[in-house]
């Protein structure tokens, strides 16, 4: 798989709801360091598997609208925006957190990544910024 395809693919995967998603798009030393607004995290393979198992716990569906996915060799730039729908609500799609991630690949898996987040509004210029340019 292209360095491209793996990082989209796998953001635009079931994987909070199926474990293997993780092993199939990370590399088993994959780490993740992730400043989001709620502060610096590092994450390992095992603690990002961890938390995409949580992540089914509070949505019944997960949605990456990708406005941006950039490479350069074994590196790849995404922005995308989450929407969900909760188990409580899940008649109703949200948008949850903007995203921008810059991950290194090796072995043809997602291996070094750099992770910024910010909630997400519905301002509709905010909104709109993330439609893809044609």
């Amino acid at each position: 798989m292209e360095p491209k395809d793996c990082v989209a693919k796998f953001y635009s995967s079931d994987f909070y709801k199926n474990p293997n998603s993780v092993k199939e798009y990370l590399h088993p030393q994959a780490q993740l360091f992730w400043n989001s607004s709620a502060g610096f995290h590092k994450l390992g393979f095992s603690e990002i598997a961890e938390m995409s198992k949580e992540l089914a716990k509070s949505f019944d569906h997960l949605k990456a609208d990708i406005s941006h996915l950039l490479s350069e060799e074994d590196t790849v730039s995404i922005r995308f925006t989450y929407y969900v729908s909760t188990v409580e609500n899940p008649d109703e799609e949200l948008p949850m957190a903007h995203f921008i991630a810059i991950w290194e690949m090796k072995d043809g898996k997602m291996f070094k990544g750099h992770q910024i987040s910010q909630q997400a509004d519905d301002s509709p210029e905010n909104l709109d910024s993330f439609l893809p340019i044609n």
